[in-house]
């Protein structure tokens, strides 16, 4: 199984919010750049007004869940930034939900590969 490559320092996440483009579900919004290097990575922001860090670990790992499902169909080279939208209520989101919201964003970037 292959380990998510995640987007950790602090001018990673600054570069996909300023060159980032964006595209938005009910969700999530996602900031999706192409580099060209030969992986992805994945970076995952959600606000601490969301909720205690219980919930926002479960969405996080919802989130990653859901990546490594579209991982293998996602082009080679693409970073991906996914924010929680502010206005829904974290409790109330499934792993459908996400997964739904996932793809439709994906197919609206371009992204996937058949």
């Amino acid at each position: 199984m292959k380990n998510t490559i995640m987007l950790k320092k602090n001018y990673e996440f600054k570069n996909l919010f300023s060159k980032g483009k964006f595209y938005y579900g009910d969700f999530i919004y996602m900031y999706i750049s192409k580099t060209s290097k030969s992986y992805n990575k994945l970076g995952i922001a959600i606000s601490k007004k969301q909720g205690k860090a219980v919930k926002r670990n479960k969405i996080k790992r919802l989130i990653r869940e859901n990546y490594k499902n579209f991982e293998n169909r996602i082009e080679k080279g693409t970073n991906i930034l996914i924010v929680i939208n502010k206005e829904k209520n974290i409790e109330e989101i499934t792993f459908k939900d996400i997964e739904n919201n996932f793809s439709n964003i994906l197919k609206k970037a371009n992204v996937l590969v058949n």
